[in-house]
């Protein structure tokens, strides 16, 4: 029976999904979870059309991994039938084993481990029922293979993955900035001693692709609203987790009751599936019914962050150079204990600080290799003119504040002078 299909993808227009193992894998219940799972988070509370999922994003840079393959095997390079297939399962996987609002709770559910390495454990067991049918896609996915390049295509600093991610959530933000020449970066990639390499004619667009990335993370990933809510979900988990510890009965569904009641790590996801098997059930839906409930919650602060993220109303969020004065916190957070009547103990989740990071380009961490006309390979900031290129490979530290509003409308200087 033919089971290819065609999907009609808001970015890329009709996307073919081969026969085989690539549909079943699709149809699998463990693919079929990243449909409720949002891409960027809680982002959509600042951008109200990001609601698109880990399912679209899989799909899309698996498309452009096609592209890429098609335009590589065009350039004389080999790449097998079986080496065809295998890379377009190690993309199509390779975020399989994120957790509910992507990273926003990718350290509270579960402690230790990352979601690679929770994907590449989904992975193995995929690989297992599909009778050692993914062996060669983990080989490629764990860079064990004997083409880099082809994990290179998966995992790298100019990859299928955040080819996609740039141009899906430019699309579904609405925000231009992010929008790159994809097409002309994939028809100009080549290879180069087993490396991959884009060939100096799309030099322009490389350096807009980074331009772009820096710039999504400021106006969208990083964005102080998106912040202040990611942060508020972690703290309404903690909250959470150490009330059940106290004895109290809360809410939620099966599969994040499994997680809310013990402390699971990257030893206790080897060592019993279960863990594995709960972690694969639980989505988006999971977490935000939760929330939802517990915003009757008997408990204050639980209660009151709910209702806040609930209602959208998002603590205050302040961006800073550098750190946060110390004057100013514990001002800060004595108004919050006389505001809110809490206990010195309880105002972490109230007012708190945080370091937001922003690093465009890091050198020499599988760099983006520049091929020149004459033959030589190059790292893009030293092929390039562009003087912008240095700075984007610089490592930007913000500091962020955190409060409820509540705590803004005394005068200032009850409370320290603002931070610019």
């Amino acid at each position: 029976m033919d089971k290819k299909k065609i999907i009609n993808d808001p970015v890329y227009g009709f996307i073919t999904i081969p026969a085989g193992i690539i549909f079943e894998l699709i149809e699998h219940p463990y693919f079929q979870r990243l449909r409720n799972i949002k891409q960027m988070g809680l982002a959509y509370l600042v951008y109200p059309g990001a609601i698109h999922t880990r399912f679209h994003h899989a799909l899309g840079a698996m498309h452009l991994m096609g592209m890429a393959i098609e335009t590589l095997r065009g350039k004389g390079h080999n790449i097998s039938k079986q080496e065809e297939e295998a890379v377009n399962i190690a993309i199509l996987l390779h975020d399989i084993g994120h957790g509910p609002f992507s990273h926003a709770l990718e350290h509270t559910i579960v402690e230790g481990i990352s979601h690679e390495h929770i994907s590449s454990l989904l992975m193995d067991n995929l690989n297992k029922e599909f009778g050692n049918g993914l062996q060669l896609a983990l080989e490629i996915f764990n860079n064990r293979y004997d083409k880099p390049f082809l994990h290179q295509l998966v995992s790298s600093q100019l990859d299928c993955d955040r080819m996609d991610y740039l141009s899906r959530d430019s699309f579904f933000t609405g925000v231009s900035e992010g929008i790159i020449g994809f097409d002309r970066i994939i028809k100009m990639l080549n290879v180069r001693r087993n490396q991959l390499v884009v060939e100096e004619k799309a030099i322009y667009s490389i350096e807009k692709f980074l331009i772009a990335r820096r710039l999504m993370y400021w106006q969208v990933y990083l964005h102080k609203a998106a912040v202040s809510a990611e942060h508020m979900l972690v703290a309404i988990l903690r909250r959470a987790k150490y009330l059940v510890s106290t004895g109290v009965e809360l809410f939620c569904t099966p599969n994040f009751r499994h997680f809310l009641t013990r402390s699971v790590t990257r030893e206790d996801f080897e060592r019993d599936p279960a863990h594995l098997q709960c972690f694969s059930s639980l989505d988006d839906y999971d977490i935000y019914t939760s929330v939802k409930v517990w915003a009757g919650a008997d408990d204050l602060i639980l209660s009151y962050l709910c209702k806040s993220l609930v209602k959208r109303r998002l603590y205050k969020t302040e961006i800073s150079n550098v750190p946060i004065g110390e004057d100013r916190l514990r001002k800060l957070e004595e108004l919050a204990v006389k505001t809110f009547g809490i206990r010195q103990e309880e105002v972490h989740y109230f007012v708190f600080t945080d370091v937001i990071i922003n690093n465009a380009y890091n050198v020499n961490d599988g760099n983006i290799n520049i091929l020149t006309k004459d033959g030589d390979v190059k790292d893009i900031t030293l092929a390039s003119d562009n003087s912008t290129l240095e700075a984007l490979a610089k490592t930007v530290k913000k500091y962020i504040l955190c409060y409820p509003r509540e705590l803004n409308v005394t005068k200032k200087e009850d409370i320290g002078s603002e931070m610019n």
